[in-house]
């Protein structure tokens, strides 16, 4: 019955975070109107919005236009799900749970905004490192001290990074989203996650120019710019799941 509930919530909040990823950076409103079709604008129905199961029974495809439905809407409910029930496992239902839960939430808006838009809207980084700073003082696992100074050094950090990158290349290698989002995680997972999210991030940034640029030219690689959130939220997610930093005596 507990695993029910914990991915019938998660279902739920991954359809809300559908909205945000949608109209936050549209400047839209996350709350009114009502859920509508993005290619006929048709509100949908509630019979029509349950998560998940909407999508299966229209079989991917608007009932009044016949658009087919993104493949991102069902998969954001069920990513969210999934990561709501592996943070739950072997937990109890405590403060510590729901700072996982906002995280994880914030960091599936991020990856998909990111993707579309190359931003991280200020709702997300600094809205983000507030509620974590907010929420901080019953951190069962870091002081709120330590996680006002993980939150600094991320930020900041990652602003002298981006200066010396521009300063000796002359473009623009991290964005404004990229170094408050540093905050969040600091806000959140403390000086541990900042470390591996730094490493686990680059790894996987490498790794990704390397196959692009064996698909693309040098020339158009350099000129493209590539979304960093995504791969800043899989590094402060593998510090959320698997406490790297602590077996790393980091």
């Amino acid at each position: 019955m507990v695993t029910a509930f914990i991915l019938l919530f998660g279902l739920i909040i991954g359809s809300f975070l559908n909205v945000v990823i949608h109209r936050l950076p549209r400047d839209a409103s996350v709350v009114t109107p009502r859920s509508q079709c993005p290619e006929c604008s048709q509100p949908i129905p509630w019979e029509e919005n349950i998560p998940l199961v909407s999508f299966l029974l229209l079989r991917g495809k608007c009932s009044t236009c016949g658009k087919k439905i993104h493949w991102r809407y069902p998969f954001v409910e069920f990513l969210t799900a999934i990561l709501f029930w592996l943070t739950f496992h072997g937990h109890l239902f405590d403060l510590d749970l729901f700072r996982a839960w906002w995280f994880i939430s914030i960091g599936i808006c991020v990856i998909f905004i990111d993707i579309d838009f190359r931003i991280i809207p200020n709702e997300l980084s600094i809205g983000g490192a507030f509620l974590g700073l907010s929420t901080g003082y019953w951190d069962s696992q870091h002081s709120l001290s330590e996680l006002v100074l993980a939150a600094a050094v991320g930020y900041l950090g990652f602003l002298a990074v981006g200066w010396l990158y521009h300063r000796f290349t002359g473009r623009v290698g991290l964005g404004g989203g990229d170094m408050k989002f540093m905050a969040t995680i600091g806000a959140f997972l403390g000086f541990g996650g900042i470390w591996t999210t730094l490493i686990v991030s680059s790894f996987l940034g490498v790794i990704f120019g390397l196959m692009y640029g064996a698909i693309k030219n040098r020339n158009e690689v350099l000129k493209t710019a590539l979304p960093f959130g995504p791969f800043l939220v899989i590094g402060a997610w593998v510090e959320l799941f698997f406490e790297v930093s602590k077996w790393m005596n980091m």
